[in-house]
């Protein structure tokens, strides 16, 4: 009985460390991503939508949702809002089919510029070696990487000679959405 208690105990420990590091940091789709988005009950409601630049959805009898910044759970409830006035408890599913939005970009003196689809956990070492690596002529000492902050860009700097040391581990930050690597 007592080892019982004890699984269960450990389990729904391990249950609420999972969760808390799911919900951590939530996805917010962005252009190009791909959404399905259905009606339970309603197939003529059920549609697969790619995101435009703008963000803004189409959808049967609601018309326009602006999806900008907003996370799964949040697109649902913004078309379950929007659909209860034609569809009374409406059960909204909205599932990601595919990203298609969180690039990072790698120029300079590295063997493989380009761009590079990244995850929420993609830091700038990670993209570095997707990038093959630096070129002999690199300036480890004055990599950076420039991200947009609301209209405004910022510059981060990164030192990969420190990294690689493993001194100043804080400037392999995590790579956001159009976050730009340059390798002078």
């Amino acid at each position: 009985m007592q080892k019982q208690i004890l699984t269960a105990l450990l389990v729904a420990m391990i249950t609420l460390a999972l969760c808390t590091a799911v919900h951590a940091a939530a996805y917010f789709v962005g252009p190009g991503d791909v959404l399905e988005i259905s009606v339970w009950k309603d197939e003529s409601l059920s549609r697969e939508l790619i995101v435009p630049p703008d963000g803004i959805l189409s959808f049967p009898l609601i018309g326009d949702v602006n999806v900008n910044n907003m996370s799964v759970p949040e697109i649902r409830v913004a078309i379950k809002k929007k659909l209860a006035e034609y569809v009374p408890d409406a059960v909204v599913t909205v599932i990601i089919k595919s990203i298609n939005s969180l690039n990072a970009y790698v120029i300079g003196q590295v063997k493989n510029p380009g761009t590079f689809a990244i995850t929420m956990e993609t830091r700038v070492m990670h993209l570095l070696a997707m990038a093959k690596g630096l070129t002999p002529f690199a300036a480890e000492r004055d990599i950076h990487i420039l991200r947009n902050n609301n209209g405004k860009v910022e510059k981060i700097p990164f030192d990969y000679k420190e990294v690689l040391k493993g001194n100043n581990l804080e400037q392999d930050v995590l790579m956001q959405r159009g976050d730009i690597l340059v390798v002078p």
